[in-house]
């Protein structure tokens, strides 16, 4: 609390501090169109020479490089409203959700962006998709081909390295636009290392005192293709992709006379189509149609084996092979009735699918489980109808509500079917008093998505769980209230305060199950507090030219009643604070960009029945360097130092409400430092 107090006085006499040089005219960044951005305080316009020494080689590095502005391309959720990101092209989201907006606007040159609107509380015509500031990238319809080809190796100290690739064709004639991308990709994790494995009963007597060893491999390849012209008296998008997947996990435990290995692998393909197409019905009335079809195979399995001595435990495996599926169509009308006012209604529906059949075997004799061959269905409609109303300049509101209905049906193991409706209405008002000052208010209830693979057993034979499937299942609702200040000043720099309050029904977290056995389920209603702060400070006035300090981090504090002891506690993965700063600078004359980051802590943990397992870690750097010799090629470096990861699980003897601490194990790991060198070239 006290280092709350601090940051916040911090950052209000920073706010103060910098009120007079606020009034300083922001550089390059400039409106395209004065006139216009008066009548819109809520909308900033970025032109192509406000990233100049940048040397930017994509939209997406223009996009990172926007004040105040982070990427999100969405959680890819069941169904398309909320499941996208904050980024836009030409005023509309991608044609497929996994390809997502830093996806396109990587695959999309410099010389091809017109102008980037930052979008602060909603515009007329622009779909916030529940976020409220978006970014909405315009681009030319210049002609062009351009090929780009873009290698990245990664070099791990004490093991293996790997390397990943990709390259991208580009056309571009009017309003056609087609194009393919080839990749071949890696999986790498940061946190894996040397350790050892301490656990230690309750009274402090050492259990175990083991060496500790982790490592993975894996990656893909892809195909992707997009396709966008005009059509019919509008404009239709395609895209499309193919791809395959490997992935495999490894770890040892040793120590005199002890052996335990644990791995896991799984393979997979998947693909996508998306097509969106948009038309002018008459002049301030659009349509926009959409259709979704997403779907995948996997095949996995984890396997546990364990010597003590001469000795060999059981194996235990647990075997997995599924295939899922996500198919929606989605309509719209959008009435932009003037300047200041657009109303829009439309709706959707959806077919979600998961199949899975598991199994459990200990010394190879399968061992029944809740829910180890299932397959889930979700049918759901939903409606919807919102308006956009700038009543002045300064003041802009957002209103609208969604009506949605669905039904769920299980069947293999359990037979079940459940139908649920829920209403979402939403409110955000947006005030713009003065250029550099915004605040912004919103009132919402959203709907959590829920995640088939919950429905289905599961394990971690690494820490011997093996989790039941729950037919039972709800979607968790939030009520949500949020209240933002954002300050501009010296051009780049923002000091953004917000806070957010949820009322959190049937919180989704780890219930108990009979037969020892645990799973995903509904443990009652919640709370969730949020303080978030970011800063952007520009350094050229100190004299350190292009220089830029950056601090941001979010407080958070849950609350739930634990379904098993009765008790208030936290809810599972949310990490309380992580505090990062930034150091960057552009040095144009040397043609180089460098960045270094610093994370001080971070703390995730998970509550079981049987136990509470997480990590903690601290002092976390990143440095990275990019040279940019010519437009047309850049050379990146980037080094990876972690300090130790504590991992830690407290183990209960039982379920009781006093839950006995049966041993406390501690993992603390030094993971390797690693090196990324990419090289990106375009012609």
């Amino acid at each position: 609390m006290v280092t709350k107090t601090i940051l916040l006085a911090g950052t209000a006499l920073l706010v103060s501090a910098t009120g007079a040089l606020a009034q300083t005219p922001a550089p390059a960044a400039a409106h395209a169109d004065p006139a216009a951005a008066a009548g819109q305080q809520g909308v900033l316009i970025f032109t192509p020479d406000f990233f100049a020494d940048q040397r930017p080689n994509t939209a997406l590095d223009m996009v990172n490089r926007v004040p105040g502005f982070s990427v999100a391309d969405g959680d890819g959720s069941r169904g398309f409203e909320g499941a996208v990101g904050n980024v836009l092209i030409n005023g509309s989201r991608p044609a497929s959700k996994n390809d997502s907006g830093s996806s396109v606007l990587s695959r999309t040159p410099v010389p091809q962006v017109e102008r980037i609107e930052l979008i602060r509380g909603g515009a007329p015509g622009i779909d916030m998709q529940g976020y409220s500031v978006v970014v909405n990238v315009i681009t030319r319809s210049t002609a062009s081909r351009e090929h780009v080809l873009t290698g990245t190796a990664f070099l791990f100290e004490g093991a293996g390295d790997a390397a990943n690739g990709s390259y991208q064709f580009t056309a571009r004639d009017g309003e056609r636009v087609w194009g393919f991308t080839l990749s071949d990709g890696v999986s790498i994790n940061d946190s894996n290392g040397v350790g050892r494995v301490t656990r230690r009963a309750a009274n402090g007597t050492i259990l175990r005192d083991e060496g500790y060893y982790d490592d993975q491999q894996g990656g893909g390849q892809s195909l992707r293709g997009n396709y966008a012209d005009a059509f019919m008296g509008g404009k239709i998008d395609l895209t499309a992709r193919l791809g395959q997947n490997d992935y495999s996990q490894f770890s040892r435990q040793d120590a005199p006379n002890v052996l335990r290995l644990n791995s896991y692998a799984e393979e997979g393909t998947s693909g996508e189509i998306g097509v969106v197409f948009t038309r002018p019905i008459r002049p301030g009335l659009t349509s926009e149609t959409r259709f979704i079809r997403e779907w995948s195979e996997e095949d996995g399995a984890s396997v546990s084996n364990t010597r003590l001595g001469t000795v060999n435990s059981p194996e235990q495996r647990f075997e997995s092979s599924g295939n899922d599926s996500e198919t929606i169509l989605r309509s719209l009308l959008r009435w932009e009735r003037s300047t200041t006012l657009t109303f829009e209604a439309g709706g959707e529906v959806a077919y979600n699918m998961l199949e899975t059949d598991q199994a459990f075997l200990q010394g190879g004799v399968a061992v029944p489980l809740p829910s180890d061959q299932i397959k889930v269905e979700e049918r759901r409609g939903e409606v919807f109808a919102r308006t956009t109303w700038r009543p002045r300049t300064d003041l802009s509101v957002e209103g609208g509500l969604r009506m949605e209905a669905s039904t769920l049906t299980q069947s293999g193991d359990a037979d079940q079917e459940k139908s649920f409706f829920f209403a979402k209405p939403r409110l955000q008002l947006t005030w713009t008093p003065r250029p550099q000052n915004q605040l912004r208010f919103r009132f919402e209830r959203e709907l959590g998505q829920l995640d088939f693979d919950d429905f289905a057993a599961s394990s971690n034979l690494s820490d011997d769980l093996v989790f039941g499937g729950n037919v039972d299942l709800e979607p968790e609702q939030r009520w949500i209230s949020e209240l933002v200040y954002e300050r501009r000043f010296l051009g780049d720099g923002i000091v953004s305060i917000g806070y957010r309050h949820d009322e959190i029904i049937d919180v989704i977290d780890s219930l108990p199950l009979p037969g020892g056995l645990s799973a995903v389920g509904n443990i009652g209603d919640g709370t969730l507090d949020r303080l978030t702060v970011n800063v952007v400070v520009p350094l050229d006035w100190t004299g350190f030219s292009g220089g830029q300090f950056g601090f941001r981090n979010t407080w958070n504090k849950t609350s739930v009643i634990d379904p098993t002891t009765g008790e208030d506690r936290s809810i599972s993965g949310v990490r309380p604070s992580q505090p990062v700063f930034i150091l960057s600078q552009d040095i144009t004359t040397w043609k180089i960009n460098w960045e270094v980051v610093y994370i001080d802590h971070m703390r995730q943990f998970r509550y079981s029945p049987d136990q509470i397992s997480g990590f903690h870690g601290n002092d976390y750097f990143e440095a990275a360097i990019e040279y940019k010799p010519t437009p047309t090629l850049s050379i990146r470096a980037e080094v990876n130092i972690w300090n130790d990861i504590e991992i830690e699980r407290t183990v209960f003897a039982n379920r009781s409400p006093a839950r006995p601490v049966a041993f406390v194990e501690e993992r603390p790991t030094d993971p390797r430092t690693f090196w990324q060198i990419r090289v990106r070239k375009s012609f």
